[in-house]
């Protein structure tokens, strides 16, 4: 179910990686590639960015905490493939649901 969030990128750059991602990804932590969502976020840096361009990529990731070798695995293929775009820099946080905090159509996922 990780949800990933990317601040600083175009779609159609994204359309170009998004499925063989997330088939790596989905093998990674066990999971289908139906369990992902990777969306654009259109925003516009008024403070901070060198130029008139993003200064870098910011990806978000939403998911349930898998420990730090499957975190970093994640990071790096996610870097990896983001990184063919272009040469901007490319940071990722990630921040765990809890599955007491989660709900599917008004049912928690944990029993």
């Amino acid at each position: 179910m990780p949800h990933l969030v990317f601040r600083g990128l175009g779609a159609e750059p994204l359309r170009s990686i998004a499925e063989p991602l997330a088939r790596e990804l989905a093998a990674l932590c066990g999971c289908g590639t139906d369990n992902f969502t990777m969306n654009i976020l259109a925003s516009e840096t008024v403070f901070g960015a060198a130029g008139n361009g993003p200064a870098f990529i910011f990806i978000e990731v939403g998911w349930f905490e898998r420990g730090r070798d499957t975190r970093d695995s994640f990071a790096r293929l996610v870097t990896e493939y983001v990184g063919k775009l272009g040469d901007a820099e490319i940071e990722i946080v990630f921040h765990a649901y809890r599955e007491d905090s989660y709900y599917i159509d008004g049912e928690p996922v944990q029993a």
